[in-house]
């Protein structure tokens, strides 16, 4: 399973993701679900990956040797708007459901690889957006300012009471990583190690990404002060009167 979360706020965006696959109830791995393209003083570009590990992998490769070839070809370093990147990204998810629909579909299994994009481009405000595995995506917006893929029931709820659009980015991202020790404690599929990426608005390079792996103390302390606290919450609540 797989837990991401990508949010937009006044000052910028945060995305996080953890890095927990499995095979079965005895194969799990550990792999980066987070992916950056990165111009300096023209555009971000981040995508947080959800789904068979083996289709959004290929759909990542496929971003990145078009990227990569260098012949004018359309591509996350030509597109002019964000709109523009996603139908890149639509389009790739497509190519590779085409071609291993059917075989994965002679198994019994199906195509599936959903992932949620945000970034800025140099001419146009930060925007996210949510990809979905039959290439379609949807924009967050004021109302939604944060958008999940994967586990999301646990982390919702946190997510939902603490955070909107003028929420500062620091805020955000303790949230964020509150949203991911809830959902860990109710879901084991979802796991260590967490990446998370702060994106200052305007600033079209990253200089906040950071790993937490497993036993890291700011995490741990986080966790343990959280749980503290709402415990704390739940015995000052008034008693229910019969």
């Amino acid at each position: 399973m797989t837990y991401c979360v990508a949010v937009l706020l006044e000052g910028g965006m945060v995305f996080a993701s953890d890095s927990r696959t499995n095979a079965g109830l005895d194969d799990f791995a550990s792999f980066c679900k987070m992916t950056v393209f990165e111009r300096k003083g023209d555009r971000v570009l981040v995508l947080l990956s959800s789904g068979s590990l083996a289709g959004t992998q290929a759909v990542i490769g496929l971003l990145r040797q078009r990227a990569e070839a260098g012949d004018g070809g359309a591509s996350v370093w030509t597109a002019q708007t964000m709109f523009e990147v996603m139908g890149l990204v639509s389009d790739a998810v497509r190519a590779i459901g085409e071609r291993d629909g059917p075989y994965l579909e002679a198994s019994g299994a199906s195509f599936n690889a959903s992932f949620l994009v945000g970034g800025q481009i140099k001419g146009e405000a930060p925007r996210l957006f949510r990809m979905y595995a039959e290439g379609n995506f949807i924009e967050a917006g004021e109302d939604t300012p944060f958008l999940q893929t994967g586990e999301a029931k646990y982390g919702k709820p946190i997510i939902d009471r603490v955070i909107h659009s003028d929420t500062t980015l620091a805020e955000t991202a303790k949230c964020v990583l509150v949203s991911f020790d809830s959902t860990m404690r109710s879901n084991l599929s979802v796991g260590m190690p967490i990446d998370l990426l702060i994106y200052e608005r305007d600033r079209f390079e990253i200089t906040q990404r950071r790993r937490f792996s497993e036993g890291d103390d700011y995490f741990k302390e986080l966790s343990r002060e959280w749980s503290a606290g709402v415990r704390q919450v739940f015995r000052d609540l008034p008693e229910l009167v019969w």
